[in-house]
């Protein structure tokens, strides 16, 4: 089995940030509660980025400590693991107040064209 270049997976982490503040747009926390498909494409996208970044090597991550790296994988872990009681404000939160930074974290490391 081949390893993925990291760079695959940090371009990954970045589209599937951008596409998921984008779907959530303006959306208020109240509107999104009532909204089921948004609900299960959020999470399918966040679900991505945590995943992608747990294939990023232990080499780039350590050479770009400012990705809270634990945090995006512990919050992918979260939504696949315990599906069951995802809390939708959490989700809402991340897509709303952490995405951002992450994205433009990202993009200084790959590039704000990919």
């Amino acid at each position: 089995m081949s390893m993925r270049d990291d760079s695959i997976s940090l371009k990954d982490m970045l589209s599937r940030a951008r596409e998921a503040v984008a779907l959530l747009g303006d959306t208020s926390r109240e509107n999104f509660w009532e909204q089921r498909v948004l609900q299960l494409a959020l999470t399918h996208l966040v679900e991505i980025v945590g995943e992608a970044a747990n294939r990023v090597t232990e080499d780039t991550r350590k050479a770009h400590p400012e990705i809270p790296w634990p945090r995006i994988i512990g919050m992918r872990n979260r939504l696949v693991h315990g599906y069951d009681v995802i809390d939708y404000d959490m989700l809402w939160d991340t897509v709303t107040n952490d995405l951002p930074p992450l994205i433009g974290m990202l993009e200084a490391i790959v590039g704000k064209e990919d």
